[in-house]
């Protein structure tokens, strides 16, 4: 690990941070940093994710806490943006704070990240999927949700296999998770053969797609994948339909969200979509996903239960060494396995979940979807 404090918080910052986290340790509460988009286009999955993590710290608090203390969550809002996000890393760091659910994008979690594996605060994200972010040998990162390698793979094969097209388009929105997921699919389908005709970026935040959708068009492509958010690609799909552009088209799990029926109504039926496994299906997740709809919270976002069970094992690690030592809770999730809502989970030296699976879902104009694999 990196023991260098970051220069820009100054010599009297890192002299206070020494004593931070063990300040933090020392309280009646163990305060855990939700961080994620309040804000911004994809706010919605931000609430996925501070739903999920929420009803852990009741629930955990409920059943006599953590080393006799309470947890507290305090929520930062980065708004997906990797500036904001490098601001509220450094906030989390000055509050002494030392662990962290999230931060959400990709791009904002990876520079996050750099920061906290400076500073020695444990950070486990629910939703990030990029490989860059555990690929740099950092001891104080987890996530528990799987990676785009696994994730774009199961995509560009349910392509070949399944949809069988000869000539596709690839696009996606030129930000890391995005444009990331869509090398992944595009390798994979162009090994099988299968003729990539497109393969470009839009804008995040761009509203007009017509030039896109004329280059689709006249390219005559049989089917689009599209790496990003939803925000685009329901426009891409509401623009496309009203320019006769009837094909289909997947996304991943930045996709997948009942805003995008809002954004392209009759468009998004039919639309593919990657995502964890429906864990608010699960029989045995009954009990807590009626919690979650008491509260008037929705059950069935894809990072809902994964950040339920980042907390979950935070606080298991803690329990079991009866500290709140950053560095020694995030040793102890290496070394053992923690039944969830999720499945049994397990990380590796990367901190990544050595085994997660997405499924292939079909996308209803209601906002439902059907499992197809």
């Amino acid at each position: 690990m990196k023991n260098n404090k970051k220069t820009l918080l100054g010599i009297a910052a890192s002299v206070a941070l020494a004593g931070s986290i063990g300040f933090a340790q020392a309280a009646d509460t163990i305060k855990i940093a939700l961080a994620g988009p309040v804000t911004g286009p994809v706010a919605q999955y931000g609430d996925m994710q501070f739903t999920g993590a929420k009803m852990a710290i009741e629930q955990i608090n409920k059943g006599g806490g953590v080393n006799g203390k309470q947890l507290e969550a305090v929520i930062y809002d980065d708004a997906c943006d990797p500036k904001q996000a490098v601001a509220v890393a450094n906030k989390i760091v000055n509050d002494g704070v030392g662990f962290v659910v999230g931060h959400l994008c990709s791009s904002s979690t990876q520079p996050a990240s750099d920061i906290y594996e400076d500073e020695g605060v444990l950070m486990i994200t629910a939703a990030s999927t990029s490989p860059d972010i555990t690929d740099r040998g950092y001891q104080m990162i987890f996530r528990t949700i799987g990676l785009d390698s696994l994730q774009g793979p199961t995509a560009g094969r349910y392509i070949v296999e399944k949809i069988k097209p000869k000539k596709i388009a690839v696009i996606h929105d030129k930000q890391q998770y995005g444009e990331g997921i869509a090398r992944a699919v595009k390798e994979v389908v162009e090994t099988a053969g299968i003729n990539v005709a497109v393969f470009e970026g839009v804008t995040s935040g761009d509203k007009d797609f017509s030039a896109l959708i004329a280059k689709l068009k006249k390219e005559k492509v049989e089917f689009v994948y599209y790496g990003g958010y939803h925000p685009e690609l329901g426009l891409i799909l509401r623009q496309g339909a009203e320019n006769g552009l009837n094909i289909p088209f997947m996304g991943p799990e930045g996709v997948g969200n009942k805003d995008i029926s809002a954004i392209a109504g009759a468009a998004s039926e039919g639309l593919l979509v990657t995502l964890p496994k429906s864990f608010d299906q699960d029989p045995g997740n009954a009990k807590l996903v009626d919690a979650i709809t008491a509260k008037g919270d929705d059950a069935t976002g894809p990072f809902v239960f994964p950040a339920y069970s980042a907390v979950q094992v935070m606080a298991e690690s803690m329990s079991m060494i009866k500290n709140e030592d950053p560095e020694d809770v995030a040793n102890v999730l290496r070394q053992n396995v923690f039944a969830t809502p999720t499945g049994s989970l397990a990380f590796d030296n990367k901190g990544d979940l050595k085994d997660f699976n997405f499924v292939v879902y079909k996308w209803h104009a209601d906002g439902s979807k059907t499992a197809l694999d």
